[in-house]
């Protein structure tokens, strides 16, 4: 595999990081804007998201990147609870820096391994693996909740 371009890779996976983050703070800055005038907002994985803000500010921002599975609600939650632009922006900004870092390394490492073996259909065997797993958990999850 040739040389991979990093700063490019990088660049890309910041924006959409912040891309994704910001709209999710916007969504969520809106919706209680709505939600004020019409009805609650009272879905457990959201409070949890706002208590965390809460109890950590901007920081909970930054920190929730390196996490799986709490990002959406913590962006939310800050849009929510209407966290000022200006202290939103740096903690999302430094977030993003964070999470591209990490998915870039990581993801790199294992392309890397994969293709570096000469059996680069082992790494779409891993993660079609991977999905289907995802699938079949979520599967059980909703059926366990809903019966």
């Amino acid at each position: 595999m040739p040389d991979w371009p990093v700063l490019p890779l990088y660049a890309f996976l910041v924006v959409v990081a912040f891309g994704r983050a910001g709209a999710t703070y916007a969504v969520g800055r809106a919706a209680r804007g709505v939600a004020g005038q019409r009805w609650q907002l009272d879905a457990a994985w959201l409070r949890r998201g706002e208590d965390v803000v809460r109890r950590f500010g901007a920081p909970a921002v930054t920190l929730c990147f390196l996490t799986v599975g709490v990002q959406t609600a913590v962006n939310l939650a800050a849009g929510t609870l209407r966290i000022p632009l200006r202290r939103y922006v740096p903690a999302l900004f430094v977030g993003a820096l964070l999470w591209a870092g990490v998915y870039l390394t990581v993801g790199i490492a294992v392309v890397e391994t994969f293709w570096g073996s000469r059996r680069p259909w082992l790494l779409l065997v891993v993660l079609a693996a991977v999905g289907l797993t995802a699938v079949a958990v979520r599967h059980l999850l909703r059926r366990r909740v809903t019966g």
